[in-house]
């Protein structure tokens, strides 16, 4: 039994194309059971929600949702946002940029242990539904290095118990 709460978060805006990867990976992951202590969830674009839905307490955080490197369009990165100073950026409701996020959350007193984003770089942001063919095809890919990320995180957190 572990004690340790990790929230996978898919976020994006569905309408607008290749935004939706993360919600389409949360969806995909959804049907599949996960580890104890792992929370799997669709917060779309609700910004706001989320901040106090972590008040909740989480050690990790993993936030999927597409992000513009410049790379080619279907490319995933891992990045650990910069959160300093996060107090700083009042969030949108219909927004859910991970800085004005942890800013509201650290407002409200609450934290989390640590976070991580999942991206995917977009081929198309326009208004439409349905992911490009190049970011369709990164989502398994998705999968498998936020599996990796949470496996990760639970061996080293196991690891610490003993």
């Amino acid at each position: 039994m572990t004690d340790t709460r990790i929230f996978v978060v898919g976020v994006g805006n569905i309408f607008l194309g290749d935004d939706g990867f993360g919600v389409e990976v949360a969806t995909r992951m959804r049907r599949s059971p996960q580890p104890e202590g792992v929370r799997v969830d669709d917060f779309g674009i609700r910004g706001v929600h989320l901040a106090y839905e972590l008040l909740t307490g989480y050690d990790l955080v993993i936030l999927v949702d597409t992000l513009d490197l410049g790379e080619e369009p279907g490319t995933i990165s891992v990045l650990e946002p910069e959160l300093d100073g996060a107090g700083e950026v009042l969030p949108d409701a219909h927004d859910l940029d991970p800085v004005s996020v942890m800013g509201l959350l650290a407002d409200l007193g609450g934290s989390v242990g640590r976070m991580l984003v999942v991206g995917c770089q977009p081929a198309d942001l326009q208004e439409q539904m349905g992911l490009s063919a190049p970011v369709a095809a990164a989502v398994d890919e998705a999968i498998r290095v936020v599996d990796e990320l949470v496996h990760e995180h639970l061996s080293t957190y196991v690891g610490r118990e003993h």
